[in-house]
C-alpha cells in the first residue's frame, strides 16, 4: 500500500494561464480526458478549475467562455500537498476543508494532483466510489 502521495497522484497535471478564456480549459479536458485544469499567474500555481465550476460559475451565469478568463471562475484558495506528504494527511486535509482534489507542490510547481477517487482506489475501499473512480470515461 502506497505511503506517500507521489505513488498515487496523477502526474504532468495541465495548466493554464490565469487570463486563458475559459473555452480554452473546456477543450483541453476534452480532449485530454481529465476534469480540472490548473491555472497559472506565470509565478506559479493560482487556481483550479473543474469541470463544474465551468458550469456553475460560467455557463449558468451567462458568461461567455469565449471572452471570460479562467481568472474569474477558478478556485482560488487552495489546499496544496507535497509529493512527500503522507497519504493519511492528504485524506485528512481532503475531509476537513470538503475538497475532492489536491494540487500536488514541489519548489513552488505543480507536478500532480491527487483525487479523492485516487485514494479510495489505493486504500481499497469497497464502495461505490472506487467503481466509479475505476471505470472508463463516459464519452
Amino acid at each position: 500500500m502506497a505511503s506517500t502521495v507521489r505513488e498515487v497522484m496523477s502526474v504532468d497535471p495541465v495548466s493554464l494561464r490565469s487570463d486563458a478564456p475559459i473555452i480554452d480549459a473546456a477543450k483541453v479536458m476534452q480532449s485530454a480526458d481529465i476534469g480540472d485544469v490548473m491555472v497559472n499567474d506565470g509565478k506559479g500555481i493560482c487556481g483550479i478549475v473543474t469541470d463544474r465550476d465551468v458550469v456553475v460559475r460560467a455557463i449558468a451565469q451567462g458568461r461567455d467562455p469565449a471572452t471570460t478568463p479562467l481568472s474569474e471562475i477558478c478556485s482560488r484558495e487552495l489546499a496544496t500537498v507535497s509529493p512527500e506528504t503522507p497519504i493519511e494527511a492528504a485524506i485528512d486535509l481532503m475531509r476537513h476543508k470538503a475538497i475532492r482534489r489536491l494540487p500536488v507542490v514541489e519548489d513552488g510547481k505543480p507536478v500532480g494532483l491527487v483525487s479523492i477517487g485516487d485514494l479510495a482506489v489505493e486504500n481499497g475501499l469497497q464502495s461505490a466510489l472506487v467503481d466509479i473512480s475505476v471505470a472508463p470515461p463516459n464519452k
